[in-house]
């Protein structure tokens, strides 16, 4: 089986819920639809960005291979956290920055050690791995839950929300990666299954759902991890993989990696800031082809994406 269109669009649209997720999406205007977008529906992007990743991953089996990987996965890592050194290189803890990336390139480097810690568990029992995906993203959960109600004490408090302590490679990118890796292990297809759409349907339903509790009942700050993420990620994959269209171009894959790498840069500078009017569409006319660029700067140059 070869590249798989479907998936290279769904990352596409996955890598734009990053964009609109950063630019917290109708907060102004509209600030509950924008919460459960913002907090909800957008959040659905990272962790299947993770399942597809982990899905492919089965295929690192053996040293060789890993090292490959890893110094792809690092390389690129190092080479954006260069490209934004002017925006971190004076924050007052700049080795946690280091370690756990800055920005959105977290996600890069949690990749790096969350593949590196699945490969090194990658022959222990599936229900083993699935158990202890399962564990650390629940712990993830609550340590976020426990900061958006501030149940520490004041001191202590910032600690507990600092996404440092339940953002990061073991509570997030750890759990979906291994899901993914165990999906492509057991060759889990829910083609098969009529009601696959509808599944998928009730469990985007599930997050909007969530995200409107939270906003309600729990606290109206920003939530990374949801519980139905863990439903949602796996069936949304799974079912935009089983519409099977084969490609041989990688280029929509590496479209959908410039938007998400370089979105920020536009995001941080003078000129947007200052736009008042269309700033969406602004933003979007500015980062399409940029992205674009990117993608034949790589061609070029390797490594950029």
């Amino acid at each position: 089986m070869g590249r798989n269109l479907s998936i290279d669009v769904l990352k596409i649209i996955l890598a734009f819920f990053v964009v609109f997720l950063h630019m917290n999406f109708l907060k102004e205007t509209h600030p509950l639809l924008s919460y459960i977008l913002v907090n909800g529906i957008f959040r659905i992007a990272v962790p299947v960005f993770l399942v597809i990743t982990g899905f492919y991953f089965f295929h690192i089996d053996n040293a060789k291979k890993l090292k490959k990987w890893l110094f792809r996965t690092f390389l690129l890592y190092a080479i954006w956290m260069l490209i934004y050194i002017s925006y971190w290189k004076d924050n007052d803890e700049i080795l946690l920055t280091i370690v756990f990336g800055y920005h959105h390139l977290w996600y890069l480097i949690g990749t790096f050690f969350s593949g590196l810690v699945l490969y090194l568990l990658r022959n222990q029992s599936s229900r083993l791995l699935f158990a202890l995906a399962m564990f650390l993203f629940f712990l993830g959960y609550i340590v976020q839950v426990l900061g958006n109600l501030h149940y520490s004490n004041a001191e202590s408090d910032s600690l507990l929300n600092d996404y440092l302590l339940y953002r990061n490679f073991l509570f997030v990118c750890f759990p979906f990666l291994t899901i993914g890796f165990l999906i492509n292990k057991h060759q889990i297809d829910i083609s098969t299954y009529k009601n696959s759409s509808l599944l998928v349907i009730l469990s985007i339903l599930g997050v909007i759902a969530e995200a409107f509790f939270n906003y309600k009942y729990i606290s109206s700050e920003s939530t990374d991890i949801l519980f139905s993420l863990i439903f949602v990620s796996p069936l949304l994959f799974l079912y935009c993989q089983k519409i099977y269209i084969k490609t041989t171009s990688k280029i929509l894959a590496s479209f959908s990696t410039a938007i998400y790498v370089v979105h920020p840069l536009i995001m941080k500078s003078d000129f947007y800031k200052e736009i008042e009017s269309f700033k969406i569409l602004i933003f979007l006319a500015i980062l399409i082809p940029v992205s674009l660029g990117l993608v034949y700067l790589n061609k070029k140059l390797k490594y950029l994406l």
